[in-house]
């Protein structure tokens, strides 16, 4: 099995960028993780930078391929985010985001987990096979059918999140699917901020997903996508994509 990867990160309307990306590979792992920081002053960028480099090495000295190892991961993280909080700081009350993947190339399996309401969308012929729950009031909301699915993205207290890394223990929620999946030659996979989605709805992503000749172009769709829908708003927020097609390895 093959992969490609594509990744976007930009500023949007803010005056800098809090969200972080990156990936890490060996010749049987893949390991991909998107952040958005949060925290006021620059505390958000620092939160995000850290969770970021606490999973991909924390992965790469130990691959989580099971749930249990990723959840821990994601916990240890969060450990690291509190560690570093300095009271009267900017690092004070920062906390982030957190949507990570893991591809085992030679089972040929995926296994993701989060916290927040970035997400990890898996796309099979080019629709949405899942999508990961936000630990937010507005999918609390959603899933309680006191408002509808397409209103989280317009809703007041969409940036409300429930969960975040830089939460005390005791409150941290992590989304962990229970078992690793079985992926296919064709399989997409979407990690990306809520900058990101909540200007792209899911009709939207996976047309142009069929529609994309490739990992960037389409890519640059969703970049172009956001821009338009968030004119209205100079100051909309930052956004990030990161994007993983595979392929059957050549003969």
């Amino acid at each position: 099995m093959e992969l490609e990867i594509a990744i976007i990160s930009k500023q949007g309307g803010r005056s800098y960028n809090e969200d972080a990306c990156g990936h890490w590979n060996s010749d049987r792992h893949l390991c991909c993780v998107m952040a958005d920081g949060a925290g006021g002053h620059g505390g958000g960028d620092i939160a995000s930078k850290l969770a970021v480099q606490n999973v991909l090495n924390g992965f790469a000295l130990l691959p989580a391929t099971t749930s249990p190892q990723l959840r821990e991961l994601v916990v240890g993280t969060n450990h690291v985010i509190l560690d570093h909080r300095i009271d009267g700081t900017v690092q004070a009350n920062m906390h982030t985001t957190v949507a990570l993947l893991a591809i085992d190339f030679i089972d040929q399996t995926a296994l993701w987990a989060h916290v927040g309401d970035s997400r990890v969308y898996w796309f099979r012929q080019g629709r949405i096979q899942t999508r990961t729950r936000d630990h937010s009031l507005v999918q609390a909301l959603a899933d309680g059918g006191l408002i509808k699915p397409e209103e989280m993205r317009t809703h007041p207290k969409r940036s409300e999140l429930q969960s975040a890394l830089g939460t005390p223990a005791e409150y941290l929620e992590v989304g962990v699917p229970e078992q690793a999946v079985a992926i296919e030659d064709g399989d997409v996979f979407l990690l990306c901020t809520d900058g990101l989605w909540e200007y792209v709805d899911d009709e939207v992503l996976a047309q142009s997903l069929i529609d994309a000749p490739s990992p960037q172009a389409w890519l640059d769709v969703l970049e172009a996508t956001v821009l338009t829908n968030a004119a209205h708003k100079p100051s909309h927020d930052n956004f990030s994509a990161l994007t993983v097609w595979t392929s059957a390895t050549p003969a």
